[in-house]
Formats: C-alpha cells, sequence, structure tokens
C-alpha cells in the first residue's frame, strides 16, 4: 500500500502531492512509552556535555539501516521480517558513548549485546541476503542517539542500567525534513515468547 505524502517545494514554497517509488528505511527496536521517559531521562543527563538532544518520539535502537528501498524490495523485506522467529530478550543499556567524527552521543551496552539481539541482526541480515541487499559492513554497536552536534564525551561513562524487555522489532521510514528527522513506524512483528 503506498502512502501519499505532501512534500514542501523549497524553490517555489508550494506543497504537492507525490507517490514516492522509493523510501529511506530501517530495522529497529522501538521502545514503549515508559522507556522513552527513561531514556528521555538519559538524555536529559547527557546533554549535560552541550549539543541538541534527540527528540523524545525519535529515540530507538537501530538494527540495520537500509537506505533509499523501492516498493517491491520493501514488500521483500517486510515478507522475510514475517518469517523471523525469535525469542524476546532483554537488553541491558548501561554506558554512554561518544563518536566524535559524528558527534553523537548515545547510550549503549558495557558488554556484548545479548545473544537474543544478535540472532535477530543474523536473521534481519539473512533476510537482507533474500531481498538481494548488503547489510552494512562493520561491527554492530548496539545503541541509542541520545545527543547530537556534541563537541565532547561525557565526564561519566558509566551509568543507571536501563533494562529493556525487547517484544518486537520495526520497519521505520524516516524523512529528512528542515526541522530535523521524522519517523514513521510502517510495520511491527512480535518477538516470541
Amino acid at each position: 500500500m503506498h502512502r501519499q505524502w505532501n512534500w514542501p517545494c523549497y524553490s517555489c514554497g508550494i506543497c504537492w502531492s507525490v507517490r514516492p517509488e522509493s523510501r529511506r528505511l530501517f530495522f529497529a527496536l522501538w521502545p514503549d512509552a515508559q522507556l522513552r521517559v527513561r531514556l528521555a531521562g538519559l538524555s536529559a543527563l547527557a546533554a549535560r556535555a552541550g549539543g541538541r538532544r534527540v527528540d523524545l518520539a525519535n529515540l530507538h535502537l537501530t538494527l540495520a539501516f537500509l537506505g533509499s528501498v523501492d516498493a517491491a524490495r520493501q514488500a521483500c523485506l517486510c515478507a522475510q521480517a514475517a518469517a523471523i522467529r525469535c525469542p524476546r530478550f532483554t537488553v541491558r543499556l548501561d554506558r554512554f558513548g561518544y563518536w566524535r567524527s559524528s558527534r553523537v552521543l548515545w547510550l549503549g551496552c558495557s558488554s556484548d549485546p545479548p545473544l537474543g539481539l544478535q540472532t535477530l541482526r543474523a536473521r534481519i541480515n539473512d533476510g537482507l541476503h533474500r531481498c538481494g541487499m548488503v547489510p552494512e559492513p562493520g561491527p554492530f554497536e548496539a545503541h541509542v542517539s541520545l545527543v547530537r552536534k556534541v563537541d565532547r564525551g561525557p565526564r561519566e561513562r558509566t551509568v543507571e542500567a536501563v533494562n529493556w524487555p525487547v517484544e518486537r522489532f520495526c520497519l521505520v521510514q524516516s524523512h529528512t525534513l528542515p526541522g530535523g528527522a521524522v519517523y514513521d513506524l510502517l510495520d511491527c512483528w512480535p518477538l516470541t515468547p
């Protein structure tokens, strides 16, 4: 199903309707409202290092960034995601991290991600291959971006642990707008109890 969007035309300021042929997508863990509030509290703590806090509605943990995806490939990805059978798990987020190159301060795991998270990522990556896509290269750093445009890392790296019980994963569309990114959940799939 295609969704119709009104995109502003920045050259003339008039809005016009388009039916996008591709969407900018990613798979993610999406926190519930209670966890989102807890993450926002840590975001406020992390923001002492300066920068711009990530909007409360945008807090998530990316599993796989897909980039621009056409409708046929999106349908393939959704079919692959629906076929994933993976047990529920808990992610323990207990340390701040900082990437100087992208100036992002994040909350992540002080130890290896739980086996359930690694299994889910592996199955998502298998689905990407089946749909003719190549997963992002390099190691996976399970994290939630909290603050952007930060000039220095936090003084304290360890924080009181946030235990995130993961019961589903989602396909998310990213819209880049002048005020920042806006995310839409397109679909979510439950993990097995």
